[in-house]
């Protein structure tokens, strides 16, 4: 909350009131707060690097002229049109198809007063209609929660159409050790960010761990990470408030916050963008069965998080690495001869895909079904055409990934090779149901790196 700069108390609610404080002028803001201008300096150190890697990446200027202070002031605060407000208003009716998807890991009072100005300006006139249509169909909004209470007050009540995601989740937030599988549970340690994250390059520097000595502002009574070896009492006594229980080894894993908000739009294969229900690297609005047997919205993201995290440490190891040779990247897939995404109960349907590494390793590769995803509430045996496979299946798995836990094998096989799955659908299947069938590539290496395709079957009984 950077409040107006006029000595104006904030008498709303908002964390500051939540621990007993105020009405104040400002929240965790000095006037020379930097946050995401250190991240794109930093960026542009390493950007050389980063393109050698991967294409895509975008020039640090061009991420430069797109930072803009929104509505800030003060929380749920629509009355003024700010930069932020003012460029998103004209990305959203400007001619670009859509869908576009807008992010917000704090509130949404940006978002609601870009909106607002859309709704001033055309309400009343014979516009309005398709004006109200085409914002309605482009806008997506991923949201950790509703922090301002704005789509809640007034995007919800004014444009019921937008779709809303909430991309709330544990895995990415503070409590991640409370929701983390056994086997993924080193990424969080001391000892593995340390060596992969925090010791490389500047970005590693940058990056936030227990004990680092570190806070985002001076005054910030929430933020106690910074400090090592100091028990529960003695952060209460240098007056921080201890809304996180537990004091974690020094140089691990902290949180990264809103992260999930975005992580479906990585381009991973797994198209969790496409849809609400579909799931990806940052989970989907419905439960996954974990491997206790237990429904939970929890393993919906955290059974991604170790594909994640060695993702995370391989692009890290991009902005260090000058040469792509010297680098490990993501297994390329291929689908080859896909058959209709309509299908018809009791057909046998064959799925092919070719998967390369552009590295030259070898491969593990693996089709399953992803039930909590479709429409269809039951299995289907996916069986593996061996015949297609390459080298010999074997029972041999990268040392830093467990045995998957699916329907078929996985198969080590080489850098490259046609993989390909047959199965029936099932007899009681309806018109309209969906099954997700998953096809994924690992590679072995030291930090192996995880890419996927996604098959949508859709049943039509006619």
């Amino acid at each position: 909350m950077e409040g107006d700069g006029q000595g104006t108390r904030f008498l709303g609610e908002s964390e500051h009131s939540d621990l007993g404080i105020g009405p104040i002028t400002c929240w965790r803001w000095d006037e020379d707060s930097r946050f995401i201008e250190e991240a794109v300096d930093i960026y542009a150190k390493v950007y050389q690097n980063l393109s050698i890697h991967a294409e895509g990446y975008p020039h640090p200027s061009e991420l430069r002229e797109r930072i803009f202070n929104g509505n800030i002031a003060f929380p749920g605060d629509l009355s003024h049109c700010t930069q932020g407000s003012e460029h998103l208003m004209r990305l959203i009716l400007d001619d670009e198809p859509g869908p576009l998807y807008v992010l917000t890991g704090t509130g949404q009072s940006t978002i609601g007063r870009a909106l607002k100005s859309i709704e001033e300006r055309y309400l009343h006139t014979e516009k309005w209609e398709n004006i109200y249509n085409k914002v309605s169909a482009k806008v997506i909004i991923q949201s950790f929660g509703d922090q301002d209470g704005i789509y809640e007050t007034y995007i919800h009540p004014n444009w019921p159409n937008i779709r809303f995601r909430q991309m709330a989740t544990t895995i990415w937030g503070y409590f991640a050790r409370s929701v983390v599988q056994p086997e993924d549970r080193h990424y969080l340690s001391a000892a593995w960010i340390k060596e992969n994250i925090s010791s490389v390059g500047p970005f590693g520097e940058f990056y936030r761990v227990w004990g680092d000595g570190k806070y985002m502002h001076k005054n910030d009574i929430t933020d106690y990470f910074g400090f090592k070896y100091l028990t529960a009492n003695q952060l209460k006594a240098l007056g921080y408030s201890l809304w996180y229980k537990d004091i974690e080894e020094p140089g691990s894993w902290i949180s990264e916050g809103d992260t999930s908000m975005f992580m479906n739009l990585i381009d991973n294969g797994l198209e969790g963008h496409v849809d609400a229900s579909y799931g990806g690297w940052g989970g989907r609005n419905g439960k996954d069965i974990a491997p206790d047997g237990v429904a939970s919205k929890d393993y919906a993201s955290a059974r991604w998080f170790g594909a994640c995290q060695r993702d995370f440490a391989a692009r890290l190891q991009w902005t260090v690495t000058p040469e792509y040779k010297q680098a490990n990247h993501h297994p390329i897939i291929e689908l080859i001869n896909t058959e209709s995404a309509i299908v018809a109960p009791g057909q046998t349907i064959t799925l092919k895909a070719i998967a390369r590494d552009p590295d030259g390793h070898h491969l593990s590769v693996n089709w399953w079904q992803y039930e909590e995803a479709g429409a269809y509430p039951g299995q289907v045996e996916l069986i593996s055409l061996d015949e297609v496979i390459e080298k010999e299946a074997t029972q041999t798995y990268p040392f830093d990934v467990p045995a998957p836990n699916s329907l078929n094998l996985s198969h080590l096989i080489q850098d490259e090779v046609i993989t390909a799955c047959t199965f029936n659908i099932p007899t009681d299947t309806v018109k309209g149901q969906t099954i997700h069938c998953i096809v994924e590539a690992i590679d072995h290496c030291k930090i192996p790196l995880t890419s996927y395709k996604r098959i949508v079957l859709t049943v039509d009984d006619e």
